[in-house]
C-alpha cells in the first residue's frame, strides 16, 4: 500500500500538480533572467518575511520527505524518473516576492549519489502561517541550467 502511495505521489507531482498556481502575473519581471524578481506591480507591504519563506519551504519539504520514505522525491521529465531528493539549503539571498501572496526562491537538493539540483519553487500565502508550495521545478542539474526567465506581450515564460 506503501508503494502504491507512493507512486501516486510521484505522478501527481509529474502531471503538474504543483503548478496549479502559474500565471503570468505570478512570473519574475526583466528580461532573460535566471531567477524570478520582483514585479513592480506587487505592494511593498508584505507579512512574509525571507525568514518565513525560507521555513515554509523546509518544513514542506521535511513533511513531504517524512511521507516517502525520507526523500523528498520530484518527477523528473526530462530523465523520466523520479528523483531522490535531499534538502541542501534554501537560498536566502534568492527569495523575492512575484506578485501578491507568491514568493519565489531556489533551494539545493542532492540525490544519494551526489547529484545536485536547483530547484525553483513558488509558494503562495497571504502570511507565513498559510504559506503552500504551488510549483517545484528543476532549474539546475548538476549547475547546468535547464530554462531561464523571459517576458514575451507581458507573459512571462520559461525558457
Amino acid at each position: 500500500m506503501k508503494l502504491m502511495t507512493l507512486a501516486m505521489s510521484v505522478m501527481l507531482a509529474g502531471t503538474g500538480l504543483l503548478r496549479a498556481g502559474e500565471h503570468p502575473h505570478e512570473h519574475p519581471s526583466g528580461s532573460g533572467h535566471e531567477h524570478p524578481s520582483k514585479t513592480g506591480k506587487t505592494s511593498s507591504a508584505s507579512s512574509v518575511t525571507m525568514e518565513d519563506l525560507a521555513k515554509a519551504i523546509t518544513d514542506y519539504v521535511q513533511k513531504d520527505s517524512a511521507l516517502k520514505g525520507g526523500h523528498f522525491l520530484l518527477y523528473d521529465p526530462v530523465a523520466k524518473k523520479a528523483l531522490p531528493l535531499t534538502l541542501d539549503k534554501v537560498h536566502k539571498d534568492r527569495l523575492s516576492k512575484v506578485s501578491d501572496d507568491t514568493y519565489f526562491a531556489c533551494a539545493d537538493f542532492k540525490t544519494p549519489e551526489g547529484k545536485a539540483y536547483d530547484l525553483d519553487v513558488f509558494m503562495k500565502g497571504a502570511d507565513a502561517a498559510s504559506l503552500q508550495a504551488t510549483e517545484v521545478s528543476i532549474h539546475k542539474e548538476d549547475g547546468k541550467a535547464r530554462y531561464g526567465w523571459v517576458e514575451e506581450k507581458g507573459i512571462w515564460k520559461k525558457k
